[in-house]
């Protein structure tokens, strides 16, 4: 397993143990986990976003931390705030990692979304040519989303 993965993993238990609310310390956090600071910056910034459900706050200083909070909202506000966040583009790796977040939350079955996985793939979309690729591939989630809503 990857270090940005066990990083992650290790947010995600203090998440589920806090109930959804922790506090870290990042270099306590780099010290414990062997590797350095500018990692679980890395993770944080770029695993716990808003589009992903979670507010990020820090303070700086001797005393510093970051406190991450799993925002709460009911399924249909989540979905549409995950609509509203895609834009006009949409690269593989962050549909995969919102589809993650919507089976997290439990939003959606495992294979609704292998389904939508499967019609966002590179694989599918590879007739489309590669410029347009990510603004075919929002439009799609896009709808898709709009689909479970109703």
């Amino acid at each position: 397993m990857r270090m940005s993965d066990l990083v992650a993993k290790y947010i995600l238990e203090m998440l589920d143990e806090q109930n959804g609310s922790a506090e870290i310390q990042r270099n306590e956090l780099a010290g414990s986990l062997g590797c350095v600071p500018s990692q679980i910056n890395y993770v944080i910034t770029s695993r716990f976003t808003p589009e992903q459900g979670y507010i990020v706050e820090s303070r700086r200083g001797g005393g510093g931390y970051i406190r991450i909070s799993r925002v709460k909202m009911d399924n249909g506000t989540a979905l549409m705030h995950i609509i509203n966040s895609i834009g006009d583009s949409l690269d593989k790796k962050t549909a995969e990692a919102m589809l993650n977040n919507m089976l997290q939350r439990q939003m959606m079955q495992v294979q609704t979304a292998k389904v939508i996985a499967a019609a966002l793939s590179d694989r599918t979309l590879r007739i489309v040519d590669q410029e347009k690729r990510e603004n075919v591939r929002a439009a799609l989630f896009k709808n898709m989303l709009l689909t479970l809503l109703s």
